[in-house]
């Protein structure tokens, strides 16, 4: 598909004038909705008014923002004026910021309010590039580059001079890296990148109508870029944007969404909760409709078709039971749902199935505009990432590397050409840099990152988030790292659930204390060795988790641990605890 984004939008907006497009709760009377005629002429209103304050074709533009209809329009402005939207995520620090400012040098930068404006003050101050900041809630601004979201509104020059200009190997975002090894990259992706990724996507996984979702990752992520942004865009389907993702199950339970994606602990915590429901309030008819809906999804695996008798047999359970817990999660309606960005557990993945929800594990990466890999419909198996979408070529290294050459491929990374050489070779193949292995039915599964595997002292390679997402069984672990590089034996540092680990407490009577004085609460230390022993039953010996301690705070995006998606940063995490690993060593 050789597709503009204008172009695209021209289309869905003509055929869907009066649908609904966006729809967020920044209104205090609830949900507020634009039509795709409404997102479409602002989002023209706002290039126009970018054109006339000096907005040049291939130009930068910065957005810090949350998920809202304002950070839809602006994006799609900048599109429209013939330059080039970045979404930075909101957690960075004043640093990151002023790093990834000064290497892309955007000319506007467009922020949500007060919080960006402080995270963006050094960069502000110290990147002449930067000629306007527009703020969308009209937060008191002294800058004299400062832009009214209601004056960019207002319109100004027409756009559609600068639209037919476009072309489908212009880029169309850039989306910075987490960073976790260094410095993030500017990944530059194009329309043609883009439009060849969202449309083998759909097609593979059989989404032919536009459906109704909930947009609730950050649009610096590209999983949500494409989710939320251009495949409704591409399709005309209805997208909930939630501005914290503390909300999600509320929102959840008003929206009902007919397609969901998560990140693995999006699923991870869903089931915590589940699962701390079910064992307060045991059910035999319910284990039992599980045990059902998990045969029912296995049968289905690669083609697979269920008995007669097993299919009867999950209607009527379905009908009695299962519905009503889906029901009740928001889940009800869901024709698709999908997980990505790290390895699904493969557990996690059972116990959706048991409910008869099948989620679909797909794999990909910024650098190859989102997936390349998925499980769909006509073929799945639990426990892998799937089989390569049309049009994607995959291959392992001999070395066991995922190599991916095809459209979806960045033509490379901003103002990086040995980065971007190191990336990919003279043949178009792409490196990621991920250790994978391919079944005979052609599904790959992911092992772990190149760069992360622990050779011990003895040299036996071991993939850490193998032994990781075995403890992370337990719902009282919240995080898991495991450590062994060099040395004999391996050791894991964990901390705890701050959903469950309180409830798990309080039922055993251990009602108010902290995270901290339950880490060390000999009670909550001995649910905790179980479940390690539980996890080394499932390992071989030189994967079993010798020792472990159980950390007294969580690790979230803001206390660096994760990366804005959630994605363990182990450099972090071996610096910061590097006296807690020795300790294990001694």
């Amino acid at each position: 598909m050789a597709d503009t984004l204008p172009e695209v939008l021209a289309r869905t907006a003509a055929a869907r004038v009066a649908e609904s497009a966006y729809s967020d709760r920044h209104a205090e009377e609830g949900w507020r909705t634009l039509t795709w005629a409404e997102v479409v002429g602002s989002a023209r209103a706002v290039a126009g008014a970018l054109i006339d304050r000096g907005v040049r074709p291939g130009d930068t533009v910065a957005l810090m923002c949350s998920n809202r209809v304002e950070h839809v329009i602006a994006d799609l402005g900048v599109v429209h004026a013939g330059a080039t939207p970045m979404t930075v995520y909101a957690t960075l620090a004043p640093e990151q910021v002023r790093y990834i400012a000064g290497h892309s040098l955007p000319s506007v930068v467009v922020l949500e309010g007060q919080e960006q404006l402080d995270r963006w003050q050094l960069a502000l101050a110290e990147v002449p590039s930067i000629r306007h900041v527009v703020v969308i809630d009209g937060t008191p601004c002294d800058d004299p580059r400062a832009v009214s979201w209601a004056e960019l509104l207002g319109g100004g020059s027409d756009c559609a001079d600068r639209c037919a200009a476009i072309r489908p190997d212009d880029p169309l975002t850039i989306l910075y890296t987490s960073g976790t090894t260094g410095d993030p990259k500017g990944v530059v992706l194009t329309h043609r990148n883009v439009f060849e990724s969202v449309s083998s996507g759909l097609d593979a996984a059989g989404i032919r109508e536009p459906g109704v979702s909930i947009s609730y990752l950050p649009f610096a992520h590209i999983a949500e870029r494409n989710l939320g942004m251009y495949g409704p865009q591409l399709q005309g389907a209805h997208v909930h944007l939630v501005d914290d993702p503390a909300a999600l199950p509320a929102a959840l339970g008003q929206v009902h969404p007919t397609r969901f994606f998560g990140v693995p602990r999006v699923w991870e915590k869903v089931m915590a909760g589940v699962s701390a429901l079910l064992a307060a309030n045991p059910d035999p008819a319910v284990e039992a409709a599980m045990v059902t809906g998990l045969a029912w999804a296995s049968a289905k695996e690669n083609g697979g078709t269920p008995s007669p008798e097993l299919q009867k047999a999950f209607e009527e359970v379905d009908s009695a039971v299962l519905q009503g817990i889906r029901g009740f999660l928001g889940l009800d309606r869901l024709q698709w749902a999908a997980s990505a960005a790290a390895p699904m557990p493969v557990e996690v993945a059972r116990f959706f199935a048991g409910l008869g929800i099948i989620i679909y594990d797909v794999y990909g990466m910024t650098e190859t505009t989102g997936s390349v890999t998925a499980n769909t419909p006509s073929g799945f198996k639990l426990g892998t990432v799937g089989r390569p979408l049309p049009g994607v070529e995959l291959r392992l290294g001999d070395d066991g590397e995922i190599q991916v050459r095809g459209p979806v491929v960045t033509p490379g990374y901003l103002h990086n050409p040995e980065a971007t050489a190191a990336l990919i070779d003279a043949d178009g193949w792409l490196g990621t840099g991920d250790i994978g292995v391919v079944d005979d039915d052609g599904y790959y599964s992911v092992v772990d990152r190149k760069k992360e595997m622990i050779i011990t002292s003895s040299g036996k390679n071991i993939a850490p988030s193998n032994i990781e997402n075995l403890l992370k069984e337990s719902p009282l672990v919240g995080h898991a790292y495991a450590a062994g590089d060099g040395k004999s034996y391996v050791v894991a540092l964990l901390t705890l659930d701050p959903d469950v680990a309180p409830a798990v407490a309080a039922r055993a009577g251990l009602d108010g204390l902290s995270l901290a004085e339950l880490a060390q609460h000999p009670t909550i230390r001995g649910m905790i060795e179980e479940a390690v022993a539980a996890a080394n039953e499932r390992l071989s010996r030189p994967e079993q988790v010798k020792r472990f301690e159980v950390l007294a705070g969580e690790w979230t995006a803001e206390s660096e641990e994760l990366t804005p998606t959630l994605k363990l940063k182990r450099r972090v995490v071996s610096t910061k605890y590097a006296d807690v690993l020795d300790r294990l060593y001694d």
